[in-house]
């Protein structure tokens, strides 16, 4: 790599060639760069060698190269010596001791007041610690530990501070303390900073410079504000984003005004045609600033060395911490579904510590990166990184919420706080907990909310009942853990040290799935028994293009499909069987719950619906139908399973509520009605033939729909088994598919 001229008194750090082995792996290679005054951000995925970076500089592992500070060799010197001659390091992880107090850490290497930091201006700098000075290490919140670590490297007054992952693990209030505190030194100029950080904005925030490490070596160095002006340079060095447009807005002012919103209707053959819209583009997913979650091999080839300064002004701040747990929180996927590699070990440290410090050490002998974090509502202290007080300030209502003196209510409040707290974790690979029954309640619901594919681990006591409240349409893995929750003895390691090797195998995996080439986009559709002949032929005729996943619409079937959606794992949603709406609204058994839609109404996937299968209730065996329904039209699907034909009155209802959903959906949608029938039952001398009741469905459904520009209503006669519906639906899907499918060679030609 071409090296900046400078002059060499200019330097106060000067690393040239730099190269480090691990065994036959070559961690750095070639690593050069200079650095004057100001703050220098490394910045890069996992992996890359930025850790090893800071190592080989403090002089904690062996290297080959030149490292001068100040003009001086200081490559194969002992950390200690480094240290002497003027380098502090705050390393990933705080490494604070537990059994000494805050004071005790700072005294031991306090230099008498000599230079521009002693013990006062760090109690000054950081009142918390003040107020803790009596505090031992593991009774310290994860941000009072990172304070502690940053006031200890200070009181060595070095000329270099090098500081690995400062923000990691923190809650976004602390994030931005910390990133106040490192702007604050930077303009005051006692000290250089070398930063390794992996939030963006913070790194963009305080630095002067951003070096984009690829692969050991530093693809590119340019100043800060450059970086933060381009959105697009972000994405193509780093593979993130700090914003979207609001496409929904742009396509909407773009839509053509004169169109009149109207109900299409489907005629028979000889009729007129179908109008045809031109084809939609689906808004894509809002997303805040995310970790860097795909490799990029361009930037290898980008070598446009920068000499670091005091030059940039201009900086991109990270995003507000009220608007981005906002937005977490309607779009989980927003926080979750680009993963970074650190497991959250999380649960009541005050009864289950011991476990919980077990699946921490084993996962630390994996080599996988932790984060621990305290779930207890006792007061008492915590040696977690992260303690219960940052986890109850993410609570709607604030802490005080959480610690009522209530156990119930303090407990439930910590598991609303908790699900919040975890989705504004930009770092998190996968999240671990154990515990009993109210230890599973409080852990589970925060899983629930994280997206698909992010690994999630439940080693409790109740794991081996009925986990359906617990695990709900989610991905969450439940081991049983044979002995109760309380201590280390022969069967609770074993199945402790099980989980935690498991949880490593995971985010492993999620991390080679990730850097995956994409394959086809995946489209959900919703199927049961009774519209089985149209789902499967939508779905060969599909199937080349997209990778069709069908969803059978027993409750947890709908469910499942709209956390896929909610996870940014589908790409479009064909709704044709919406049968648990009727269970929903009648009371059957197979209801998916009031939220169903609602993750189509979040996402603005390209959506096309039907009817399917609303012509009738579900329940279990003849002998579980309610009393208030006996004298009904009752069909005996199988001996497990009774259908009951809904009525015009219930039909009504349910299409109202459709139709009330259908509304507030802005992406592009289509809503196809089979009048011909909704189900194999519902045709001419079949059990369920009612016209008068799906006259009831339809109408309802026209009478409540809104249509605009990108919502359609559309009327057909035929059956919703008939290949003619069939051939409708991907009429209508074709109009507003996503963009990035596989073409469609059926089409050619048309």
């Amino acid at each position: 790599m071409a090296m900046p001229t400078m002059r060499d008194d200019t330097l106060l750090l000067d690393v040239r060639e730099l190269d480090v082995f691990y065994g036959r792996a070559h961690a750095l290679q070639g690593v050069s760069f200079t650095l004057g005054k100001g703050v220098l951000a490394v910045v890069g995925r996992n992996g890359m060698g930025k850790t090893t970076l800071c190592n080989a500089i403090t002089g904690l592992v062996p290297s080959m190269g030149s490292i001068r500070l100040g003009g001086q060799e200081i490559r194969g010197l002992p950390a200690n010596r480094i240290t002497g001659l003027g380098i502090g390091y705050v390393p990933q992880g705080r490494r604070v001791w537990p059994s000494l107090t805050v004071d005790e850490h700072l005294r031991l290497v306090e230099r008498g007041g000599r230079g521009a930091w002693d013990l006062q201006r760090v109690y000054r700098t950081f009142p918390r610690l003040a107020e803790r000075r009596r505090n031992g290490g593991a009774q310290l919140s994860g941000g009072e530990q990172q304070m502690l670590a940053i006031g200890r490297a200070l009181l060595l007054n070095p000329r270099l501070l090098v500081m690995d992952e400062p923000t990691e693990g923190l809650a976004p209030v602390i994030v931005e303390q910390v990133s106040e505190m490192l702007s604050g030194l930077a303009r005051e100029g006692d000290v250089t900073i070398l930063l390794v950080e992996q939030n963006l904005g913070v790194a963009l925030e305080v630095a002067d410079t951003v070096a984009v490490m690829v692969n050991g070596r530093i693809a590119r160095m340019l100043p800060a504000a450059e970086l933060a002006r381009d959105h697009e340079l972000q994405q193509r060095l780093l593979g993130v984003t700090s914003g979207s447009e609001d496409t929904d807005a742009a396509e909407t002012a773009a839509a053509p005004s004169a169109e009149p919103a109207r109900v299409f209707t489907v005629r028979r053959a000889g009729d007129d045609a179908l109008p045809r819209s031109p084809q939609t583009e689906a808004p894509g997913h809002v997303r805040g600033f995310t970790r860097w979650n795909e490799a990029n091999p361009d930037v290898a080839a980008l070598d446009v060395p920068v000499r670091t300064g005091r030059d940039a002004k201009e900086t991109l701040s990270p995003p507000d911490a009220d608007a981005t747990e906002s937005a977490s929180l309607a779009w989980p996927e927003a926080a979750s579904s680009s993963m970074g590699d650190v497991v959250y070990v999380a649960g009541t440290f005050d009864t289950k510590g011991r476990e919980l410090a077990y699946l921490r050490s084993c996962l630390d002998r994996l080599g996988v990166r932790t984060v621990t974090v305290d779930l207890s509502t006792s007061g008492k202290p915590s040696s977690a990184n992260v303690g219960p007080n940052e986890v109850a300030r993410h609570h709607a209502r604030g802490a005080h919420a959480v610690f009522t003196g209530d156990r119930g209510s303090s407990v439930e409040a910590m598991a609303a706080a908790f699900e919040r707290f975890i989705l504004t974790r930009r770092d998190l690979g996968g999240l671990i907990s154990a515990g009993g029954s109210g230890g599973t309640a409080l852990a589970t619901r925060a899983m629930r909310r994280l997206a698909v594919g992010v690994p999630k681990l439940m080693v409790s006591t109740v794991a081996s009942g009925d986990v359906k409240p617990y695990v709900g349409p989610s991905d969450i893995c439940m081991m049983y853990s044979v002995t109760d929750v309380s201590g280390i003895n022969r069967i609770s390691e074993r199945v402790l040290a099980n989980a935690a090797h498991a949880m490593a195998g995971m985010v492993q995996n999620a991390r080679r799935i990730r850097e995956r080439p994409a394959s086809k986009p995946a489209i959900g559709l919703t199927m049961f028994g009774v519209t089985t002949p149209c789902v499967q032929a939508v779905t060969k005729a599909l199937e080349e293009r997209y990778d069709c996943l069908t969803f059978h619409a027993t409750g947890t079937g709908g469910q499942s499909m709209e956390k896929l959606a909610d996870s940014g794992l589908l790409s479009a949603v064909l709704d044709i069987t919406t049968t648990e709406v009727a269970d929903e609204i009648v009371g059957g058994v197979f209801s998916a719950g009031p939220e169903r839609f609602e993750s189509v109404i979040r996402t603005r996937l390209p959506y096309v619906g039907s009817c399917g299968a609303l012509d009738m209730v579900n329940f279990f065996a003849m002998d579980t139908v309610p009393g208030q329904f006996r004298g009904r039209t009752l069909h005996r699907h199988n001996s497990n399973v009774t259908l009951m034909r809904t009525s015009a009155e219930e039909c009504a209802r349910i299409g109202a509520w459709i139709a009330e959903r259908l509304n507030r959906m802005e992406g592009p949608v289509r809503f196809v009605l089979p009048e011909g029938g909704v189900s194999m039952l519902d045709a001419p001398g079949k059990p369920f033939w009612d016209p008068e009741a799906d006259r009831a469905l339809f109408t309802a459904i026209e009478k409540e729909f809104r249509p605009t520009s990108k919502r359609r209503l559309v009327r057909t006669p035929w059956n919703i088994n008939d290949p003619e519906f069939v051939s409708c639906l991907l009429d209508q899907f074709r109009e507003i598919e996503p963009a990035g499918a596989v073409p469609d060679r059926s089409q050619s030609g048309r």
